[in-house]
């Protein structure tokens, strides 16, 4: 698959967990970020067909990237890959524009059927 998928996680081992996972399903063509800033930057620099993005980061945390990424009139597919699974932060991160979460340990099999209802074949 020719998809750009933007990783953003201040984790280096669990973005090379994620991308891992994006290779196994086809998905090679990935940006790494370690946190909302760099995600914004790589963002604005390249387009990306999808974004995958931690919550807790430092400098700026995947609900402001996703605000920021909605301001700029990008419709582009969110999944947000957090820890945060209480229904109250689900809701605010959907209000915000993410498209989907994804809760920490997630399997690749978890991940792949994310990815089956947003990815452009």
């Amino acid at each position: 698959m020719s998809n750009k998928v933007l990783v953003v996680d201040d984790s280096g081992t669990m973005r090379k967990i994620i991308i891992r996972s994006l290779n196994a399903v086809g998905f090679t063509d990935t940006v790494e970020a370690g946190d909302g800033n760099e995600g914004l930057a790589a963002f604005q620099k390249s387009p990306m067909d999808l974004v995958l993005t931690d919550w807790n980061m430092p400098n700026k945390s995947g609900l402001e990237l996703t605000r920021e990424i909605r301001a700029l009139g990008s419709k582009v597919p969110i999944i947000m890959i957090t820890t945060e699974g209480e229904k109250s932060r689900v809701i605010e991160a959907i209000q915000a524009g993410v498209s989907d979460f994804l809760v920490k340990p997630f399997t690749p099999d978890a991940l792949r059927e994310k990815l089956d209802k947003y990815a452009v074949a």
